[in-house]
């Protein structure tokens, strides 16, 4: 009895005598909204990722509020975590915060929507190539109405650059085509959307009374050409106007299998969650980053939406 009293004490003292795992830090996460599945998506992987090389993540929605993304940003740097994962709700008034975190010298990396204003020092940005998804829908409307041309309007958010970005490329391949074309494809509206559903609605249902011989709608996103779809329904209207949508959310490709929108330039924001962390990796290990870190888009069809297993 004695003996293996003994031996249960020195099992103990040698458990106590292990250091305790412990993490090696915290990411701070503040993302633009994480009631859009898209962000959803991206915050899983950067918690995984962040797990896997022993790191705490402490992830946010600042839900397109600029005052709250400020007041998170405050928050992460008191926090005094490893570094900063942000996509900005608006890259010029977030200036002020991140210079705060770069004072103290806490890296900020951006992902998905980048800050490129002067003043700041961005470690990195991991997002999509906007401009080349742009263009890309626009290959995708030029496909869709069959050298027909006609009169279009774009969905757009202004003050979210990586949604300027895909206008910005979605014009230049359309100026392109435009330059050869016998029948040209006009953008005569360009409205607001707030990339989300009701607003695309709202800012559709406008476009189609101020231009009833539309023959297409390019959405930033994914809500913003569900809320056009629904506008469209509405109005009579779905054999008659074209949606290219933007993203790849499982309820765009979902309308896209059922000929509701078109086509899409899908991201991945899977890859974007997981590259930011090995980003933020190779950066406390000194290496020298790229200013940005861009990841191609797809086009995705109604027949890549047959062919999609996770789709009904």
């Amino acid at each position: 009895m004695k003996s293996r009293l003994l031996l249960l004490c020195a099992l103990l003292l040698a458990a106590c005598g292990r250091p305790a795992e412990s993490s090696r830090g915290t990411i701070g996460v503040s993302l633009l909204s994480l009631q859009n599945p898209f962000f959803k998506v991206i915050a899983d992987n950067i918690e995984a990722e962040a797990k896997k090389h022993g790191y705490d993540t402490l992830i946010v929605s600042a839900d397109s509020d600029v005052a709250r993304q400020s007041n998170q940003i405050k928050d992460f740097i008191v926090r005094d975590v490893v570094a900063i994962v942000l996509s900005p709700t608006n890259s010029k008034a977030i200036v002020t915060v991140i210079q705060e975190a770069n004072a103290a010298a806490i890296p900020v990396f951006t992902v998905d929507v980048p800050c490129n204003e002067p003043g700041v020092k961005i470690a990195t940005q991991v997002a999509t190539d906007n401009f080349g998804g742009g263009k890309m829908a626009a290959e995708a409307m030029i496909e869709a109405l069959k050298g027909q041309g006609g009169k279009i309007g774009v969905l757009d958010m202004k003050q979210v650059e990586s949604c300027i970005l895909r206008v910005k490329g979605f014009k230049e391949a359309l100026a392109a085509h435009n330059a050869t074309a016998t029948k040209k494809i006009e953008i005569v509206s360009e409205l607001d959307c707030g990339g989300a559903n009701d607003k695309g609605y709202k800012a559709t249902e406008d476009m189609l009374q101020a231009q009833p011989d539309l023959v297409g709608i390019f959405a930033i996103n994914d809500p913003g050409a569900l809320g056009a779809r629904g506008a469209v329904e509405k109005a009579g209207k779905t054999d008659k106007v074209v949606i290219i949508g933007f993203d790849g959310q499982p309820e765009g490709k979902q309308a896209i299998k059922d000929g509701k929108i078109y086509a899409d330039p899908i991201q991945f924001p899977d890859k974007m969650g997981i590259e930011v962390v090995r980003a933020y990796m190779r950066y406390s290990r000194g290496e020298e980053l790229p200013p940005q870190m861009l990841i191609p888009t797809s086009l995705y069809r109604k027949a890549d939406g047959a062919a999609d297993a996770a789709l009904k």
